[in-house]
């Protein structure tokens, strides 16, 4: 943003410190980043920058660890497992979280702050707290160490995240269209595809990327109730940190971080659909 004609001296100077200030924090979040991704590409099995890759000399660097990451089995297995737990809990939690959502904007539902805070709490107490609840209520049901078990706890884990983001679209949602589909004969089942769905989309979806990321990411949860056949992919970085360190994690962190800015760019995508169905010019 340009400073105006009219800023005094002080507030020029202070214009420039924020900036200078806004690329020492953007700097600290996003420097371990700068040191993952090219040590991902070591072709020593070390977690250091080589003096082949200081000098930029194309035998220090390799595709060794990506190869390692496609080619073995126990990280297959449990980038699969990621994936069937992630989108399962996530169209679990999507489904769920928007029917919590339409309820809760409706006017008439009683106790509607006591519901909201029921249904976000999983992201207000420790999750450390939810995964001990969860092992325990699981075991007497004989859900732990089942793919069942993981799925409705990482569903539990990403509600709050599909109520939040559709309800706070429907916040803005223009009642009245309802009101004319009704008078013009439609069904609350035919009003709601084809009038209240098509303008929430950009909430719904918004929100189950943010459940699918955070079932993507979970570790305390899985820690607690699955098995061995239940691995998911940070459990086993983490099991890879505890008990052999290989750069494979590096390639994996790699590639998570491009799929969390793949991610990132889809919800960006989506926030600018919706402000322009709501009629706000994005900026």
């Amino acid at each position: 943003m340009a400073i105006p004609s009219y800023a005094t001296r002080g507030e020029r100077i202070w214009h420039y410190v924020f900036l200078g200030i806004c690329a020492l924090i953007f700097l600290f979040l996003v420097g371990p980043l700068l040191i993952i991704i090219p040590l991902s590409f070591n072709a020593q099995p070390y977690f250091t920058f080589s003096q082949e890759m200081l000098t930029l000399d194309p035998a220090g660097y390799s595709l060794r660890w990506y190869e390692d990451f496609f080619t073995s089995r126990a990280w297959l297995h449990a980038i699969k497992n990621s994936f069937i737990i992630g989108i399962a809990s996530t169209i679990l939690a999507t489904v769920l979280g928007t029917i919590a959502a339409l309820g809760l904007s409706s006017r008439h539902m009683p106790a509607r702050g006591a519901i909201m805070a029921l249904l976000i709490s999983p992201m207000i107490v420790p999750l450390i707290i939810s995964a001990a609840a969860m092992f325990f209520f699981f075991s007497k049901i004989n859900l732990a160490q089942t793919y069942l078990g993981v799925i409705l706890a990482h569903t539990a884990l990403g509600i709050p995240f599909v109520v939040i983001t559709v309800t706070a679209t429907l916040s803005s949602f223009d009642t009245t269209l309802i009101r004319a589909a009704h008078s013009l004969g439609a069904n609350p089942t035919r009003t709601f595809f084809k009038v209240v769905l098509p303008l929430v989309t950009p909430g719904v979806v918004s929100g189950a990327l943010f459940a699918f990321i955070t079932s993507f990411d979970e570790v305390v949860v899985v820690l607690f109730i699955s098995g061995p056949a239940q691995t998911t992919m940070p459990i086993q970085m983490w099991s890879g940190i505890r008990e052999q360190i290989s750069p494979t994690i590096l390639a994996v962190a790699t590639l998570l971080v491009l799929l969390s800015m793949l991610l990132l760019t889809t919800l960006e995508l989506l926030r600018r659909r919706s402000e322009r169905l709501r009629g706000v010019t994005p900026e």
